[in-house]
Formats: C-alpha cells, structure tokens, sequence
C-alpha cells in the first residue's frame, strides 16, 4: 500500500497509508493529516488514488505544492517522490517495509499533527522492559512526573503544542533529540539544542513545556 511519510529537519514524525480515495492535507484541523504551520494553507492539496496510480493536487494553495523542487498544480508520484508545502516535506513511497523509513531520513520535513491540549503532552505509559539498545524518559518534573515512557517506535514525540514540541528518534541502537514546532527550544543538561539532531547520552536530563525528563538507555 502506498505510503506518505511526514519529517522535519529529517526526523520522520508520522507515515500515514495512503488507504482511501482521497487524503487531505492542509493546516485546518479536519484535514487527514494536519501541518500546523502558517506556510500551509487551510486546504493546501489532496493525494488521490486512482486505479494503481497516487496523483497530487494543489488546492489552490496560498505558497503552492511542489515535486521535488517543482512546482505542481497535479502530478502522478513515482517511488522516492518529496512534496514540498511551505518549508516542510513529505516523501512518497511505494509498498515499502517499515524498516526502511529510518534508513532514508535525508530529507527534510514536514507536519506535526497538532494537538489541542494546554497541558504536557506525553505518550501513554509502556510497560516494555528496558533491554539493550532500548531506551525510556523518565518524567521527573510537572504534571506527568513519576510517567515513564518506552521509546519502541520510530519516533516519539514529547512537549506541549504551540510552545514546545521535540521529537525523539530511534537510530540504530542510538536516540537523538530534535526541535520540531514551538517557539521554545528544548533544553539538554541546561543548554538550548541547535536546528540539527542532537544525539542524546544515559542520564541526560531534558527540559521541555515547563518540564524535565531524564533520558535512560538500556
């Protein structure tokens, strides 16, 4: 099944399967996936399936649709194909395995599915032992203190919307941190990240959304 995978500053956020007829992409909420970012228009394109084919058509969009660096009204995508919306970007892939996302993060970005929560946003508690090469966050401040959550997936995705967001990416047997939206930088042991991953290390102690995690791999 065709897939559509969405990163920023080449760390993948979500893939999502290109299933239905049709799937909306643009920064209003109703949208099947949402870029909350003012560069993307409301209503910004659409992927159409048609017979074995995945066109994509620009709505109308205020700062357009492009293929890879070329602007489009409505294009059939080939394997490997980047749609660019704003400053952010999606990569097309046709049937491919799971494994393979974290291997072709050399592009950069696009799209955080926003949450509308006001309080710290922090994946539900999995209760997955800590093995080798397995990491965890400990939350040890604010309102989820005491939480901890298992990094299994690909990528993890901490912070409060609008004011901090940071992603968590697994490499191999490595994590980094990334920003990914907000107007506040993540801190790692007291210092701001820069724009790139930054791998993170046993007992590093991130401060994010008015809350501190301490970083533990197994």
């Amino acid at each position: 099944m065709p897939k559509m995978v969405v990163a920023i500053d080449g760390v993948v956020i979500k893939e999502v399967a290109l299933a239905q007829e049709r799937t909306t992409v643009g920064r209003r909420p109703y949208n099947d996936v949402v870029i909350d970012n003012l560069a993307v228009s409301g209503e910004h394109a659409v992927f159409v399936r048609s017979g074995d084919d995945v066109l994509v058509h620009d709505l109308g969009s205020t700062n357009g649709t492009y293929v890879n660096g070329k602007p489009i009204k409505q294009q059939v995508l080939r394997n490997g194909d980047i749609v660019e919306m704003g400053k952010y970007k999606i990569r097309f892939l046709l049937d491919a395995p799971v494994s393979d996302y974290d291997k072709s993060m050399g592009f950069a970005n696009s799209a955080l599915q926003a949450e509308r929560s006001g309080s710290l946003t922090v994946p539900a508690s999995m209760p997955a032992p800590l093995v080798g090469g397995n990491g965890i966050v400990r939350v040890v401040t604010g309102p989820a203190a005491g939480r901890e959550v298992a990094l299994t997936k690909v990528v993890t995705t901490i912070g409060k919307p609008g004011v901090a967001v940071a992603s968590i990416t697994r490499r191999h047997h490595n994590f980094v941190l990334a920003h990914v939206d907000g107007g506040q930088l993540p801190l790692l042991n007291g210092a701001p990240i820069g724009a790139d991953p930054i791998a993170l290390k046993h007992g590093d102690r991130i401060a994010l959304a008015g809350a501190e995690m301490e970083f533990v791999q197994g």
